[in-house]
């Protein structure tokens, strides 16, 4: 039997952007799951400023209630490690093992904002500039080929600033299922993923583990992304 990996994407992103991992997991004989959040990619149509973190966690929550995943490995990418910390809290029973992808790893009553605080009011300005409630998407890395990076940016949309705003709440006390950062090694001048990288490292409980690709090995390597993956689910 092969293993279900369950995805929380990152912002401004989709699903669908998972699309080159897709035959890559199958070829293994494992089941990738890429929901999209509420308000992004195909669900566009349902933004609103209402959206929130508590949104996008209850949105994966949901598939894993409706899907009957268990045994579940929940990969978070990007801000997906906030949305992943709030799924894993909420369905213990359900969760396997916890993978960080170059994301964010947020404490009990942290939102992404107080975890980022660079990009925080340069974030906020952005907002205000527009609509005021959402954020236009950051670049792509710079090394995405410029036929992944005209499909990405067709796609991608701007990402409500609640997400960003929002504390996350952990209802279960401190998360202890097994947990494994990947760090993607290509940093940009910020390296705003450093921090946790150096975080997960001396931290007990974590297995740590470095990637040579951009933020988006999923797009830009998903070779090594596969590879990688498979040797954590197989230990």
């Amino acid at each position: 039997m092969g293993t279900t990996f369950l995805v929380c994407h990152g912002a401004w992103g989709g699903g669908f952007s998972w699309k080159k991992m897709h035959p890559l997991m199958h070829a293994a004989g494992h089941r990738l799951v890429t929901p999209t959040y509420t308000g992004l990619g195909e669900r566009e149509h349902l933004a609103n400023p209402s959206i929130d973190l508590e949104t996008h966690i209850r949105d994966i929550l949901n598939v894993i209630k409706y899907e009957d995943l268990r045994d579940t490995v929940l990969i978070g990418h990007s801000y997906g490690g906030m949305v992943a910390s709030g799924v894993a809290d909420r369905a213990r029973d359900r969760i396997a093992q916890l993978i960080y992808l170059d994301a964010f790893v947020p404490n009990d009553g942290q939102s992404l904002f107080d975890i980022n605080e660079p990009g925080r009011q340069p974030m906020r300005d952005l907002a205000k500039a527009g609509d005021g409630w959402r954020i236009p998407p950051m670049p792509l890395s710079s090394d995405t080929a410029p036929a992944d990076a005209e499909w990405l940016g067709e796609r991608r949309v701007s990402q409500p600033i609640k997400c960003f705003e929002m504390p996350l709440k952990l209802r279960g006390g401190e998360l202890k299922l097994p947990r494994s950062y990947i760090y993607a090694t290509r940093i940009t001048p910020a390296d705003t993923f450093g921090q946790f990288a150096r975080r997960t490292r001396s931290e007990a409980g974590w297995h740590h583990y470095a990637i040579d690709a951009s933020h988006t090995p999923n797009v830009t390597a998903p070779e090594a992304l596969m590879a990688l993956l498979q040797e954590i689910v197989s230990k």
